[in-house]
């Protein structure tokens, strides 16, 4: 495999920005996701938990990469029911669907009801390496559908990588104010959960062969999300004025 023959290469060049452009759309969740999980840890941990969750994600997008045949064996079908054929990736988006439902709506509830969520939870809260073990998780669930977009949008393996790892710094460096936005606002935070579940119900949905364009959903919560920061502004002013 020749790793540095694309740099000579326009066409390459293209799929590389393409490409980081796409990884860094569908990392959005994953960064959410990374931001609600550490907001709950001391603020000494926080950083390097999200560093540590977004290393994770990189080195799982680069070995499913390498393990590009393993990867598309995941994609044929094992069993059927009714008319869909399930295959090995669409079992593992509808567990991380699950998954992402059941800790987002958790969350929800811990916004909702927090002394009877503290008496439930409190004991795992601001355990560092579950929480890391949390992020793992639902990383390989991104990181299966990310690389298996990547592989239908370029053939050459050393630039999905550069892409992915571009697109990873990228999220690296808007981790933190995410974080920061999101403990700032309960609303927001509130409206980050909602678009979790929502990830996890298409994550679901592609799983048993019903795709949904993602491209919808991030439409509607950046929609959602600058109407809310136009709501922060003005109870801001009206504190100030009051």
């Amino acid at each position: 495999m020749d790793w540095f023959g694309w740099v000579y290469d326009p066409n390459a060049w293209v799929s590389l920005v393409t490409l980081t452009v796409l990884e860094i759309v569908l990392g959005i969740d994953n960064v959410v996701f990374i931001s609600i999980l550490t907001g709950k840890l001391p603020e000494a941990q926080q950083a390097t938990a999200r560093t540590t969750g977004l290393a994770l994600a990189l080195i799982t997008r680069v070995l499913l990469l390498l393990c590009i045949k393993w990867l598309m064996g995941l994609t044929k079908p094992l069993f059927a029911i009714f008319v869909h054929q399930f295959s090995g990736k669409d079992l593992i988006l509808i567990a991380g669907g699950l998954f992402l439902i059941a800790k987002s709506t958790q969350e929800i509830h811990a916004r909702m009801e927090p002394e009877e969520a503290e008496g439930k939870f409190g004991k795992s809260r601001g355990i560092f390496w579950r929480t890391i073990a949390q992020i793992v998780l639902l990383d390989i669930v991104f990181s299966l559908d990310s690389v298996i977009t990547a592989v239908g949008l370029a053939n050459d393996i050393p630039v999905m990588i550069v892409a992915i790892t571009i697109a990873i710094l990228l999220m690296l460096v808007a981790a933190g104010t995410i974080s920061r936005i999101v403990d700032r606002h309960p609303t927001i935070k509130m409206l980050a959960l909602a678009f979790l579940i929502m990830i996890g119900i298409v994550l679901i949905a592609d799983g048993v062969g019903q795709h949904i364009d993602r491209g919808y959903i991030y439409v509607a919560m950046a929609f959602s999300t600058a109407v809310e920061m136009l709501n922060l502004r003005v109870r801001s002013k009206s504190g100030k004025s009051g």
